[in-house]
């Protein structure tokens, strides 16, 4: 079975603008080698980006699992080693220790212990509850740029069956995976800690030609939000930097076309503040497919 957080090892050539004129977005976008993922940015924040290697060790509990990930760009660990810099008061006084705290987890477990269900339409749907983190540990000074992605959390599709999900059979294939860039990037240390970072405009969607940077899922399958911490000053040297990867259990949701569990439909209506039309209708579940 295919590890489901980690597509593999890849190692990128980094990319060399001929001019300074080159030095573009769309530049970047041309001249990417043929195994790098294809990248689109748009007004979304939307961006396709493989990830790197997986920490050995991974927290199996429901708590924030966190993966050290190396830059994208070749480099050779010995030589890193060697060339490294004795450490001074400056570069202390550079240096971060990223933590990241996921907000209402108490929300977010009530509905992981019915099976959190997402509901994905053709022109995309945002998460209910939405994904919120705090930051602390960040270095006030320095630019960061905070990205979300949502990947397969397994190799299986699942149908609710006697008021339960169980396996119904192998995954569908998934369409490439975007990472959607938090529209405050970059920003410093000092203002992403001082507030909640909030990723509510991120949308659902099961239009594979969808054009709108949204994150296309497969219904039916099982995924796994990731909130990833990058330092950098520009949009343009992601390919290039080292993410911190932040992973909570409890996040993880089914994506569905129609709410399955009547359990997790009261909890949306009781606790979305934007399901009044539900409250006063009773609507809002369609027919079982």
């Amino acid at each position: 079975m295919r590890d489901p957080l980690v597509p593999g090892d890849m190692a990128l050539q980094p990319f060399l603008p001929n001019t300074a004129s080159d030095f573009t977005l769309d530049a970047m976008l041309a001249r990417q080698p043929p195994f790098f993922p294809a990248i689109a940015l748009t007004s979304h924040g939307s961006l396709h980006l493989p990830v790197a290697q997986r920490h050995p060790m991974l927290d199996p509990v429901n708590a924030e699992t966190i993966l050290r990930k190396a830059s994208l760009e070749p480099l050779n660990a010995t030589q890193s080693a060697k060339l490294s810099p004795p450490k001074t008061l400056e570069t202390v006084a550079t240096e971060d220790d990223p933590k990241v705290h996921l907000d209402a987890r108490h929300l977010w477990t009530q509905f992981h212990k019915f099976g959190t269900e997402m509901v994905i339409t053709k022109s995309g749907r945002r998460m209910f509850p939405p994904f919120k983190a705090r930051c602390t540990g960040l270095n006030q000074r320095a630019k960061y740029i905070l990205l979300m992605d949502i990947v397969a959390a397994d190799d299986f599709r699942y149908k609710f069956h006697n008021s339960r999900w169980m396996v119904s059979g192998k995954a569908d294939p998934e369409m490439p995976k975007r990472m959607y860039i938090h529209p405050d990037s970059p920003a410093s240390g000092e203002q992403w800690m001082s507030k909640v970072v909030n990723f509510h405009k991120l949308k659902l969607t099961n239009n594979i030609s969808d054009k709108h940077g949204f994150t296309i899922l497969n219904s039916m399958h099982k995924y796994q939000p990731r909130f990833h911490v990058v330092r950098a000053n520009d949009i343009l040297k992601l390919p290039y930097s080292t993410f911190m990867t932040y992973v909570f259990s409890e996040t993880e949701f089914i994506a569905v076309t129609a709410y399955q569990n009547e359990k997790i439909t009261q909890m949306k209506i009781d606790n979305n503040p934007f399901a009044k039309g539900f409250r006063d209708t009773g609507n809002g579940r369609r027919e079982k497919k």
